[in-house]
Order: C-alpha cells, then structure tokens, then sequence
C-alpha cells in the first residue's frame, strides 16, 4: 500500500526496540487486530490532513502531530475498560479518535469552529470531552500528570473501578510536578497508569543528553512504582502491557509506569523543522518499525486480509477525514458570546453557594 512512510510491510526489525514481551503474529483475533488497523491508519490520515490544513493557514497556533505514535493510543484505549479517564498533553489528536471522538468534531476544533469538541475555543492543543471520557490536551509540559493522579484519587473516594490513563512524554518525564504525583499516587495506592511515550526527542533534545537515566520506566524505583518497557511501535505489545497495568492499578495495587519507546515521524509541531536528526534516520524508522505497516503484515501473514482488503479500509478512511476537512472548512465560527461559557462551573441544584 502506498503511505506517506513508503514502508514496506515485513522488513520490520528489532533495531533497538523495547524489552517487553512483544505480541506474536497470532496475538490478535481478525476482526480486533483488522479495528487495530483501521483506528491506526485514521490516526495516520488525519493528521496528515491536519498538516495540511495547517500549511493552507486554516490551522492557527501550534500543531502537534502524532504521525508515528498510533499504536499507543490506540494499544492503551483497547486495553481500558468503559468510565476509565484519559489526560494527555498537546499532542493529542490521536488520543481523541482512540477514544472513538467524532473526526469531524476533532478537526472543527482544529480549525476553530463552534461545531468543534471546545467550540473552537480550544484549538489543536486544548481539547476536552467528558463524554468520551477524555480529560484533555495541556499546553503546560507535565502539568497533566498532576491532574491525571487527581483523577485518579476521585476514583479511588467513588470506589468506581476506573483507572486514569495519563500521558506525558520522555521531555516532561524531567518534571518535578511527575514526581510529586509519582509519590502521592503511591502513598495513597491511586488507580492511575502513567504512560510515558517516549518518542525519543522531546522538543528537540534526544533523550541520552537531557535525562541521566534515559530508562524511563525506572523513574518510579525510587517510590516504589513498578514500571516496564514497551515496544511502543507494536499495537499488540502496547495492549497486551497497558492492560498488565490496568489490572495492577485497577485492583488496588497502586500506579504502574509504562514506557512506550516510539518515535515521531514530524518535527515536535508543524513549525519544527527537526534538524537536530537526519533524513536517514527518520527513513530506517519508518522503513523498519511502522505501527501501520507491522499490522498489515501481521493481518497478511495471518490470512486475515489481503491487499485488496487493506486497499479498501484505506479508501473508507481517506473519505472519513475528507469529509471531516471539509466540515471543518465550512462550518461556522463562534459566536463572540461564546468567550463567556464555560468559565465556570454551574453548582448542582440544592449546593451550598
């Protein structure tokens, strides 16, 4: 199939990849392993529309894609349970499909229209849905991981069983505010999975020159917070780890760390043009450890799809997101008004004022 990383399906390698036990090509069912697939490769579609979107000037403020990460919202989301949270920061478009948000909402909001998930008030980096269970997109670095462990502790007042999924990534896993979290979370056995993508550059920085320990998921030995290593460019391996993890969290073990060790394809956002790396590298990656292309390989090997198949679901999705560009593009700005909502919150009927 022709993609954007022209990579081809079975010549994926280990090539410095994560420690866990990775899935086998029989890990998965056809109908889960061929939704694993589709929710990917929409991921992948919609945020190379996103880019383009922003090059055309429809997108303003910063962008930040997640072109290379698909398999982690997608593995962690497969692994929760309904009424568990999910908070990330500002890359989080693919956090929003994964959590099965409407593609035109998504990408409303991304061009800042009423008709988008904040009402256009939002934009790329700012997006929030309490029906889906999303907790947002935040511009501060780690600042979600403080918000995340509190919902996690709202979790563990309600005896509700969920789990808060919260993300960050290897730039934010510096933070002094994760390690306060780190210590709360585990003093008091909070129902909370910090999943850390490590996708190798941060802003800008690699890993092995702003981290001392670049092990991420070993930043929580010194709380007492077990953690693992995972291949975050495996979809079955980044579900099979995440729901490990959930169980922990969700039977009153207390938080557990995932490193998902992944790599982004794009600059930090659309304004960065990544020289700190080069074009060879980023080609290898794509050629070698494609989330995408390591799925067609495993629904090829496995009988559960051919070319045509694969050919199709591809069509489906590029509809699906042109339709939602073209929503996004048509539908109408806010009302002025709408600066004033939203600010605060209504007190139920009968609180006390």
């Amino acid at each position: 199939m022709a993609r954007e990383q022209t990579g081809a399906a079975g010549r994926r390698k280990a090539n410095g990849a994560a420690t866990s036990k990775s899935a086998k090509a029989d890990g998965g069912g056809k109908d889960e392993l061929l939704k694993y697939y589709r929710d990917m490769l929409l991921i992948r579609r919609f945020e190379e529309r996103a880019g383009q979107l922003y090059g055309m000037g429809l997108i303003g403020g910063f962008c930040h894609l997640y072109i290379g990460q698909e398999a982690i919202a997608v593995g962690v989301q497969a692994a929760q349970k309904p009424g568990d949270q999910v908070i990330t920061g500002y890359r989080e478009h693919g956090h929003m499909l994964a959590c099965g948000m409407d593609p035109k909402e998504v990408m409303a909001e991304l061009t800042g229209r009423a008709s988008g998930s904040s009402h256009g008030k939002g934009g790329s980096m700012h997006m929030f849905s309490t029906e889906a269970h999303f907790y947002g997109g935040h511009g501060i670095v780690g600042a979600q991981v403080s918000l995340g462990t509190g919902l996690a502790l709202a979790n563990r007042y309600r005896k509700n069983g969920q789990v808060a999924f919260t993300y960050f990534g290897d730039g934010a896993a510096n933070q002094g505010q994760v390690y306060e979290s780190f210590n709360m979370a585990e003093l008091w056995s909070l129902p909370v999975v910090y999943v850390i993508e490590n996708n190798q550059y941060a802003m800008g920085t690699a890993v092995d020159r702003s981290s001392a320990e670049t092990h991420l998921y070993k930043r929580g030995a010194s709380f007492r917070i077990p953690g693992e290593e995972v291949d975050g460019m495996d979809v079955l391996a980044v579900k099979a780890a995440a729901e490990k993890a959930a169980e922990h969290a969700r039977s009153g073990k207390g938080p557990y760390i995932l490193e998902m060790k992944t790599y982004r394809y794009r600059g930090h956002s659309m304004s960065d043009p990544a020289k700190y790396r080069t074009r060879d590298e980023v080609d290898e990656i794509r050629k070698t450890r494609d989330p995408i292309d390591h799925a067609e390989e495993l629904l090829e090997k496995a009988g559960f799809a051919d070319e045509a198949a694969l050919k199709a679901i591809d069509a489906e999705v590029k509809r699906i997101v042109a339709d939602a560009a073209e929503f996004a593009r048509t539908s109408p700005e806010p009302d002025p008004k709408e600066l004033y909502t939203d600010v605060y919150t209504d007190a139920p009927v009968g609180a006390p004022a």
